[in-house]
């Protein structure tokens, strides 16, 4: 289902890029586990620092016996529609790495996960499927529930799921449906440094 929703891009890049967005209206089909694991494969490929590769994916299809436990973490806004998506993630960091020192904290493995959850995205846009992405959860359950070891942390969890009408959605959530734009490179990118403060 393609988007009536033009998204122009201020330079030339690949259309793929300009696909992934986020929507809230899923049919409920199911995903095979080696889709959801192709997915995967891609967010394996991610550079990380010292190759500590620090992402860890912990996942359910719906209608599995782990789908409930998952899906309890998430807030009700988002258990509304996610309720029809295929497979629910949570992508969690390590903050330790395996270095020539030994192990040691990790700067960037937040930035390193989130590497790894580009490109699983993109993954999945170039397979038909869409992954929606959120924040709403119970991050003081979450730990327990997902039986995170030492020095880990949950990032975000993604919905995954085919596209469908937006008229199943509620009137609320129809509001948003939509691909939205982004700010213009100007906005965040800088020659050299941030412009002068003004005094």
């Amino acid at each position: 289902m393609t988007s009536s929703f033009a998204r122009s891009p201020d330079y030339p890049i690949d259309p793929l890029f300009l696909e992934r967005w986020s929507p809230r209206a899923f049919t409920g089909e199911a995903i095979s586990e080696a889709d959801l694991f192709t997915m995967i494969e891609a967010a394996r490929w991610a550079p990380s620092s010292y190759n500590s590769q620090p992402w860890r994916f912990i996942w359910a299809r719906r209608d599995t016996p782990h789908w409930d436990r998952l899906f309890g973490l998430l807030v009700p806004g988002n258990q509304k529609w996610v309720k029809d998506t295929a497979a629910l993630l949570f992508l969690v960091s390590n903050g330790m790495m395996n270095t020539k020192d030994g192990l040691k904290p990790s700067a960037s493995a937040s930035f390193d996960t989130g590497t790894a959850s580009a490109l699983f995205q993109l993954q999945a846009i170039r397979m038909g499927w869409h992954a929606h992405g959120m924040v709403g959860f119970d991050r003081e359950r979450a730990p327990d529930v997902l039986n995170l070891p030492p020095h880990h942390r949950v990032e975000a969890a993604f919905a995954v799921g085919r596209r469908a009408d937006p008229a199943t959605l509620t009137e609320e959530q129809r509001a948003r449906e939509t691909p939205n734009g982004r700010r213009p490179i100007t906005d965040f990118s800088h020659e050299g440094g941030f412009p002068p403060r003004e005094a």
